[in-house]
């Protein structure tokens, strides 16, 4: 059998766009191209791939099973034909998708697609919500990038620190606590607060280190982002324990206060994580670069 690699490109777009439009914008080539393309995959593999649901393409059950597969082929096949090309980041055409705790998203994003557009304004960059379980899409190659306080332990999952920020207490500008610039234990335990958690924990390393000192506290929610969180603080008197970077904007917009944390805990690290297949790929090792900058002075220029 007699197989066109340029095949190989057009599938992964396609199960990656989810229609014919999209796949060509993606490839730069001509939608009627990328249906006769899509005949040929069709031919080839016996199978429908996209069929039509409505207005909307939908993957069959092999087109799912193999879409994995495909993106991780196509990446090797890119790697062995051209492990020396000299990066062009004019003319580079690419989309990474990163996978970044929201509050890193909202506070770096910016910086990091002005960046990327400022040099390569052929890539694109997707930003994934962190998921509520961890997800082996690094793994799997449909992340590029990870960055958030947990440094990965899988042996192929590369990983370094680009910085890190104190934890603060939040609370409105109006709160009895904020006429003081400072916050005793007791009287933070004394308060009611809201916890941080995707996957919607009560508790937290504040309650360890308040343990520590025989004292609890009482929490009584816990918002899935930090831009939820602060939310829950205006017209009431719950307090928030968060990394004082990432409060920022949202303390001058929301009108909150800030205070020191009346506690020994450590410093909130940012790990940048990305699978080893990508140490040697030079528009990732560029993109690694400009994601390392924009971390690390975000959350030092704070600290």
């Amino acid at each position: 059998m007699q197989l066109d690699l340029n095949l190989l490109s057009a599938f992964d777009a396609l199960l990656e766009e989810g229609s014919v439009a999209g796949a060509a914008a993606r490839l730069h080539v001509t939608a009627p191209a990328m249906s006769r393309s899509l005949g040929r995959i069709r031919r080839t593999t016996g199978d429908q791939i996209l069929v039509r649901t409505g207005r909307t393409m939908t993957p069959t059950p092999y087109a799912i099973a193999v879409r994995e597969q495909v993106h991780e082929l196509l990446h090797q096949v890119q790697g062995v034909l051209a492990p020396s090309r000299e990066l062009d980041l004019a003319t580079l055409e690419r989309t990474f998708t990163l996978r970044w705790h929201d509050s890193l998203v909202a506070l770096c994003g910016p910086a990091l697609l002005s960046a990327v557009r400022g040099q390569a304004p052929g890539v694109r960059l997707r930003f994934l919500a962190e998921a509520s379980i961890d997800t082996p899409e690094l793994r799997r190659g449909e992340v590029d990038l990870e960055a958030n306080a947990t440094r990965p332990s899988a042996p192929d999952i590369r990983a370094e620190s680009v910085g890190e920020t104190r934890l603060v207490v939040v609370m409105r500008q109006g709160h009895p606590l904020a006429r003081g610039r400072t916050v005793t234990a007791e009287q933070y335990a004394a308060a009611e607060h809201v916890t941080v958690s995707r996957r919607g924990n009560l508790s937290d390393a504040v309650d360890d280190a308040l343990a520590q000192l025989g004292l609890t506290r009482r929490v009584v929610a816990a918002a899935p982002t930090e831009a939820a969180a602060l939310e829950f603080l205006r017209g009431s008197d719950l307090l928030i324990c968060v990394p004082e970077a990432t409060t920022r904007s949202a303390v001058t917009d929301l009108a909150l206060a800030v205070l020191p944390v009346p506690l020994e805990l450590p410093s909130a690290p940012v790990y940048l994580s990305w699978h080893q297949r990508y140490d040697t790929d030079q528009a990732h090792v560029w993109l690694r670069g400009l994601a390392r900058t924009v971390l690390a002075e975000c959350t030092a220029s704070s600290s």
